[in-house]
């Protein structure tokens, strides 16, 4: 008779084959440290050329959106460490694995904006009381350039890092689309102060200060999220959902009790009650969870690994 039968392995990711689950765990992240390469890669050129363009050209709205590019390049190395470590194997210390690496190198990159926002609030004020020239034209074609890239580059980085499951990259990509937020808001303040002329020198530092706040905004917005995966916050609906599904629908199997899923790093980890009829010998029971477990490696997913508890069906009482 069955009472209740927990089966694990001692290998996570094993089910049809052993090493499958670690290795869609390197695949994700070498997805993930190419992409990121190519985000560092650009961040170091669009950095100088702004911070350079700004000084050169009198703004500090193109000077301050430098700096926040050059966080870029420290927040995407950040992300590059996460990437590496989270795809180590686990092992007798971390017998679940480094995932937790990915959503702390996220909160460490989410901290970084919100530094970064509070630097160049403080900075902005500090040119709107300072009189300055005003900023030469050509800023305004560096922006434009550089509002493109990140553009792209924002694109890029959330479909990796949603295609693999990566907070700590789609919080670098946001990083991305702020840069490009405040280039807008630069390009904004040197046109006004450049169609106003004389009197309006001050637009192109408003606008760092709008940027400022944009940036806190997305830094606090990809804080939160990353302190969730931190703390195991469940993943989306239909995740548990198709995992419910999978499981319910394999012979024997009449009911699902439990489900609990959680997301570390950049693969998940499932917990799964499975009601089986009570008469079934222990032998049969530890295969039908082996069944379960093999069809929820097998899918889909990114699940890494698979907890199966067998319990015994009980007839409702007339």
């Amino acid at each position: 008779m069955v009472g209740l039968t927990q089966v694990t392995t001692s290998n996570p990711g094993s089910g049809g084959d052993p090493k499958r689950g670690h290795a869609l765990l390197r695949d994700a992240a070498s997805k993930g440290i190419r992409a990121t390469l190519w985000g560092i890669v650009a961040s170091t050129v669009l950095a100088i050329v702004k911070i350079v363009s700004g000084f050169v050209g009198n703004s500090y709205a193109l000077i301050a959106d430098g700096i926040e590019s050059m966080l870029d390049i420290v927040s995407a190395v950040v992300v590059l460490g996460s990437l590496r470590i989270a795809a180590q194997p686990a092992d007798e210390r971390h017998p679940y694995g480094y995932g937790k690496a990915e959503p702390l190198a996220a909160l460490a990159v989410a901290t970084a904006l919100l530094a970064a926002a509070v630097a160049i609030a403080i900075q902005s004020v500090r040119e709107i009381w300072m009189p300055h020239h005003l900023p030469k034209p050509f800023t305004l074609i560096v922006l434009l350039v550089v509002v493109l890239a990140k553009e792209i580059l924002f694109r890029k980085l959330i479909q990796a890092g949603e295609e693999i499951g990566s907070s700590a990259m789609q919080t670098d990509a946001w990083h991305h689309r702020s840069d490009a937020l405040t280039s807008i808001a630069a390009f904004l303040g040197i046109g006004i102060a450049l169609v106003g002329g004389e009197g309006y020198e001050a637009a192109d530092d408003w606008a760092a200060l709008f940027a400022a706040g944009v940036i806190a905004f997305n830094g606090t917005r990809l804080f939160r999220s990353a302190w969730r995966e931190v703390l195991d916050a469940a993943p989306p609906r239909e995740i548990v959902e198709r995992v419910r599904a999978l499981a319910g629908g394999l012979d024997q199997v009449k009911v699902i009790e439990k489900c609990l899923v959680r997301r570390s790093g950049l693969m998940l980890f499932v917990d799964i009650h499975v009601v089986v009829d009570g008469d079934l010998t222990v032998r049969e029971g530890h295969d039908i969870a082996h069944r379960v477990k093999d069809a929820l490696l097998d899918a889909d997913l990114g699940i890494l690994d698979v907890t199966v508890h067998i319990e015994p069906f009980a007839e409702p009482s007339t």
